[in-house]
């Protein structure tokens, strides 16, 4: 069945396909100038926020990208205000959301959009936040068919679908190991600085909300998923340093592997970043442990907070100069495969190219019938990565093997 049928089925007073809130942002504003290059002529999609003034600003912007855009709707829409969150979300089928730091703002439009049926796609990279809204809306999110899809950016669809797309060319009903390595050459906005900051000096809040979703989430049976914080190593294989990366990649791909039966019976995913230079990773990790330290303290943090604010974010020229690429190490049934999930600049570019494209995958694709909070790679897994493929991201397979030694993916 097709999901968007059932929804329309459900839900026939809808307007739209696609409402995007934070539009005027930074990252909002890049994802909104996608959709305004990319949105198929029969999607119905508007701008949410809570300044007129900038969202007719930002039209403007739109239909000199594309002059369809001069009669985009605009609709005026506060994350503090309940009843307008609610009138918006009853009347879309999907919201994309940037307004983050999401454990300070995200909550009332996941509320919203779990009790109203609604699909939700946003770009946090909170772990915090994901644990805390499965505990509180996942439940009434199944009752009524709304997929809450976190983490719909970098942060986590390279590696998550990397994963998946790694996974679905070993062999099935074997255990499968597979290690990723990120580059990248980019920097950062803003809105995700505060992000990083909040997570940061919320540690224990983190660990507490992790911990009782251990105990609410059934675990798959008779199979055994692990994302284990692995140590630092020299990579002989990638002549590269293998930092463990603590983000909430390998959360989410842990997730997708425990829904899916495909990744076999006894599942490992490790996540790092590689570093080329000794000297390079040992000064990352120095600066990630005084950022960590300075984040503790509500003086130093604010201090911090100052030094780039939401709302700042790297110009176009200095975007057009970034990039990543994620590899994947993939082994299991006597068999090897490196494959590689690239693209252009991670944190903006690429970002608001993933956010929209999964808005318009959950809105016209045909997908699993999936409900509550999902991961990409359970709710949209192949249609997402093609979507991606077409749109200029690149996901193919580097080296494949019949394996001929035993290793644990080096």
């Amino acid at each position: 069945m097709r999901w968007q049928d059932k929804t329309e089925r459900v839900h026939p007073e809808r307007a739209y396909d696609v409402v995007l809130f934070g539009a005027t942002g930074f990252a909002g504003a890049l994802t909104a100038e996608y959709l305004a290059r990319h949105a198929p002529a029969d999607c119905r999609w508007a701008l949410a926020g809570r300044s007129p003034d900038k969202l007719k600003r930002l039209r403007e912007r739109l239909t000199a990208i594309n002059p369809a855009c001069a009669d985009l709707p605009l609709l005026h829409a506060d994350v503090t205000d309940a009843d307008a969150l609610r009138a918006v979300v009853a009347d879309t089928r999907v919201v994309a959301t940037t307004i983050g730091p999401y454990i300070s703002y995200g909550e009332p439009l996941v509320a919203a959009c779990a009790e109203a049926g609604t699909d939700c796609a946003d770009l946090s990279g909170e772990a915090e936040f994901a644990d805390l809204m499965y505990l509180r809306h996942h439940r009434r999110a199944t009752e009524t068919g709304a997929r809450l899809v976190h983490a719909c950016g970098f942060d986590s669809i390279p590696h998550d679908l990397g994963v998946h797309y790694t996974v679905a060319r070993l062999p099935e009903g074997v255990p499968l190991n597979i290690d990723g390595y990120v580059r990248s050459d980019a920097t950062f906005s803003g809105g995700t600085f505060a992000s990083a900051l909040t997570a940061f000096s919320r540690v224990p809040q983190t660990a507490r909300t992790a911990k009782a979703r251990r105990r609410a989430e059934p675990r798959p049976v008779g199979r055994r998923v692990r994302a284990p914080l692995p140590a630092p190593r020299r990579s002989s294989r990638l002549g590269a340093w293998a930092l463990p990366l603590p983000t909430v990649d390998p959360q989410i791909v842990a997730r997708s592997a425990a829904a899916l039966p495909r990744y076999g019976p006894d599942f490992r995913y490790r996540h790092y970043a590689a570093v080329k230079w000794l000297p390079v990773a040992v000064g990352a990790a120095a600066g990630a442990s005084t950022l960590f330290a300075l984040a503790q303290l509500p003086l130093t943090r604010n201090w911090l907070s100052d030094r780039l604010k939401p709302g700042d974010g790297p110009g176009p020229e200095r975007r057009a100069k970034s990039w990543f690429s994620v590899r994947f190490h993939g082994e299991g049934g006597g068999r090897r495969i490196v494959t590689e999930v690239s693209g252009g600049d991670p944190g903006y570019d690429e970002t608001a190219k993933m956010l929209a494209e999964s808005s318009l995958c959950l809105a016209f694709d045909d997908l699993p019938d999936t409900s509550g909070q999902v991961t990409t790679a359970a709710a949209m897994g192949d249609a997402l990565t093609e979507r991606l493929i077409r749109a200029g991201m690149s996901f193919h397979v580097v080296e494949s093997w019949v394996k001929t030694e035993d290793s644990t993916g080096g």
